[in-house]
């Protein structure tokens, strides 16, 4: 089944620090604007934009984190708005913003997030033994999360998050920040899962990772999405067929500037 995204909108209300951040009087945010994809199994799609452009909010609402003010989000037929409880069973979820515990072992957080997620003890066990492997967590699993690095931490998370084997992929900015050799082992796992037959969703703003690994993208500018393709057709929108000289051209628009670099 396809992951559908129905026209939702997001709006915050901004505090006066947050107005003075973004040099604006508006007290009102559309950080999500009508933004409407589809992505399906066995393919990875990538939502580029830039930073503070909308695709954390977007992707917060797929995951079921926070309802979008308007539209809706379907796993099939089934609502994600009306059947969130449901829908995470089939789901995974990675942000940058959720933390592990820094006084806990990755050993304990696997069988914590293995049986809350309802899966009796050997197959969280055959999970571990495959997704530590996979990783290379295996001699770190009785380590504290505090004594961790960044790379190793941020691997620990996506073999958390993958423990009840979803279908479902929702990843965002699961690159940032990681030394070559990490994002390198968290982008290869993804085109296996894409293999596997999983439907994957990857928010970036780092262009080389969408033209490695996507094969539709979305590119969302202001909450708005501005393109909807294939890479390929994406690409040949600008006359030099190059993802980044389109990102540039369509940020610019936005900006209403002729150069804003």
């Amino acid at each position: 089944m396809s992951l559908k995204v129905d026209h939702i909108s997001k709006t915050f209300t901004l505090s006066k620090k947050q107005r003075k951040i973004e040099q604006t009087d508006n007290k009102r945010k559309v950080a999500v604007d009508e933004v409407s994809f589809e992505a399906f199994p066995g393919e990875i799609f990538g939502l580029l934009g830039p930073n503070g452009a909308g695709k954390t909010t977007a992707m917060r609402c797929i995951s079921t984190l926070i309802k979008p003010d308007s539209g809706n989000i379907y796993l099939g037929d089934q609502s994600v708005l009306d059947n969130s409880t449901e829908v995470r069973k089939n789901m995974a979820f990675l942000t940058n913003e959720l933390k592990l515990e820094d006084h806990f072992t990755p050993n304990y957080l696997f069988k914590y997030f293995g049986r809350l997620h309802g899966l009796d003890d050997e197959t969280i066990e055959n999970r571990k033994a495959y997704l530590f492997e996979r990783f290379g967590i295996n001699k770190f699993q009785e380590v504290k999360v505090a004594d961790l690095s960044t790379g190793m931490k941020q691997k620990i998370s996506i073999a958390i998050s993958l423990v009840h084997d979803p279908d479902y992929i929702i990843f965002d900015e699961p690159t940032n920040g990681l030394d070559v050799l990490t994002a390198r082992t968290v982008t290869d796992y993804l085109l296996e899962l894409k293999d596997q037959g999983k439907t994957v969703i990857l928010s970036t703003h780092i262009l080389s990772v969408v033209e490695k690994m996507c094969d539709r993208v979305g590119i969302i500018i202001e909450g708005k999405l501005k393109v909807l393709d294939t890479l390929e057709a994406a690409k040949s929108l600008n006359e030099t067929n190059d993802l980044e000289a389109l990102f540039f051209d369509l940020v610019k628009e936005s900006a209403g500037e002729e150069d804003v670099f």
